[in-house]
């Protein structure tokens, strides 16, 4: 295997990117100056070091606490609870939401070994009953592990006279009815809105 073939391979393993698509980019490297070079990998070199997570809210930050966690202007009664930092910048690029987040770092998945003792769930209970949240948003993903582990969140937090939502779902903007799964349609009756 040669440099150019390594080089493919590693690129082949981030998540999204096949065997053509990392050909492509090693192919590209490969007639790109030298200067980005030196840069581009410097800075995949360094990522670990300056991108640690947020110590309130889990979230990838450079500076902690995180700008959104240190922004005096969040609606700081509310929390979005979400599984993966990225999730955090998905929210906030819909400007839609001015609350606080917590991500989990994953979900429930006994298949996976994953349980609840894996997750920052210990530290959503804590900040729920110390800062005075009012409404915790379960923003986890529709699948089987973000709905049991919405579920698992909603018991953990019965008692504490907590609102407690979840993300609806459903069929998006300008989808077709006709190309719809049972799942989405089922969703998306159980959440309709009146008019």
């Amino acid at each position: 295997m040669n440099a150019l073939d390594e080089v493919t391979e590693s690129f082949s393993r981030l998540p999204g990117i096949g065997k053509k698509s990392a050909a492509r980019i090693a192919n590209h490297l490969l007639k790109t100056d030298q200067s980005f070079l030196n840069r581009f990998a410097s800075q995949i070199q360094t990522l670990q070091q300056k991108i640690k997570p947020c110590s309130i809210c889990g979230s990838w930050t450079e500076n902690d606490p995180c700008p959104i966690c240190s922004d005096t202007s969040r609606e700081r009664n509310t929390i979005c609870v979400v599984e993966q930092p990225q999730d955090v910048a998905t929210i906030e690029n819909s400007h839609e939401y001015k609350g606080l987040f917590h991500v989990l770092g994953g979900v429930i998945n006994p298949l996976e070994g994953i349980g609840p003792n894996q997750i920052r769930l210990a530290s959503l209970v804590e900040r729920v009953k110390t800062e005075n949240i009012q409404e915790v948003i379960l923003a986890t993903n529709p699948t089987i592990e973000g709905d049991t582990t919405a579920l698992y969140i909603q018991r953990l937090l019965a008692e504490s006279n907590v609102k407690i939502t979840r993300l609806a779902s459903g069929l998006p903007v300008g989808g077709d009815l006709e190309y719809a799964d049972k799942l989405t349609l089922a969703r998306s009756f159980r959440g309709r809105i009146s008019l």
